[in-house]
C-alpha cells in the first residue's frame, strides 16, 4: 500500500518507529542504524529504515507541531508501524532539571487544539507503560540526569495576547513543554499501538528560569545523542520483553 503523504509503501516499514521533529535529526538517526535505506523526503517528513541488532526500525520526522505530526503517526499506524517512540526537545519547568537532562513522558497535558477535534476532553493522553519503562531504564544507563513525569503539549511557540499556562501546570508538577507528545498519545490510544516519548531539554520555558533560548549549545547536542541512544537501546529492549 503506498502512503500518499508519507510518500513510502507500506512494505517497506517496520513495526517500531522513531519519530522526531527535525528532517536532520532523523538523518542523525539513521545514521546509527545498520543497513539504513533512505525512502522519501515528502515536505518535512523524512523516512529511513535500518536496523539495530538485527531489529528493523523505521525513523521518520513529523515537523513541528501537532497537525503535521498527526498526519505522521496516523500514516505510519496505516502502514503497520505498531510502536512508536518520539525523540524531541523541550523546556524545563525546572531548575532541578536543566538543559542537558532528559526527561521520559508518561503522560501530556492536552493544550494543543488537535486532539480536541478527535477526542473529549476528558480523555487523557498516556503513554504505554513498557515503552516508558523501556525507555527509562536505557535512558539511566546512559551518562546524565534522567527524569520521567508528566509533559505539556503547548502547539504554539510565540506568545500573543495569551498567557501561555505554564505557570499552572508548572504549580502542579509538570516538568516540561513541548509540541507534539499528545497528539501522539491519543493517537496511539485511538489506533491501538504504542507509544512513548524522551525529550532532551534545550532551555527554560519557566517565566523565572528564562534565558536568551539557544538550542545549539555542546550540553543540548550531547543529550540528543544520548536520547538517539536510549530510544534505539528500548526498541531492543521491548523486542527482547515480546
Amino acid at each position: 500500500m503506498r502512503l500518499s503523504i508519507l510518500q513510502v509503501n507500506s512494505e517497506d516499514l517496520a513495526p517500531y518507529a522513531i519519530v522526531c521533529g527535525d528532517p536532520f535529526r532523523a538523518e542523525a538517526i539513521s545514521r546509527k542504524l545498520d543497513n539504513v535505506r533512505e525512502l522519501a523526503f515528502s515536505r518535512e517528513y523524512r523516512t529511513f529504515v535500518g536496523e539495530s541488532s538485527g531489529i528493523p526500525i523505521t525513523v521518520v520526522s513529523h515537523g513541528v507541531g501537532s497537525p503535521g505530526a498527526a498526519v505522521c503517526f496516523e500514516e505510519l499506524i496505516k502502514g503497520g508501524v505498531k510502536t512508536l517512540i518520539r525523540v524531541g526537545t523541550a523546556g524545563s519547568y525546572s531548575a532541578d532539571v536543566p538543559p542537558g537532562s532528559l526527561v521520559v513522558s508518561t503522560a501530556a497535558v492536552r493544550e494543543e487544539g488537535l486532539t480536541r477535534q478527535l477526542v473529549p476532553l476528558g480523555f487523557p493522553a498516556v503513554a504505554d507503560q513498557d515503552v516508558v519503562r523501556a525507555l527509562f531504564e536505557a535512558a539511566q544507563e546512559t551518562d546524565g540526569l534522567v527524569q520521567k513525569g508528566i509533559t505539556v503539549t503547548l502547539d504554539a511557540f510565540f506568545q500573543g495576547v495569551e498567557e501561555f499556562p505554564h505557570a499552572k501546570y508548572k504549580q502542579a508538577g509538570a516538568i516540561a513543554v513541548e509540541m507534539e507528545i499528545a497528539a501522539l498519545y491519543v493517537i496511539a490510544s485511538l489506533r491501538g499501538v504504542r507509544a512513548g516519548a524522551i525529550v532532551a531539554l534545550d532551555g527554560y520555558a519557566d517565566a523565572d528560569l528564562r534565558e536568551v533560548y539557544d538550542p545549539h549549545t555542546d550540553v543540548v547536542s550531547g543529550a540528543i545523542e544520548r536520547e538517539i541512544d536510549a530510544a534505539i537501546t528500548a526498541i531492543r529492549k521491548l523486542n527482547a520483553w515480546k
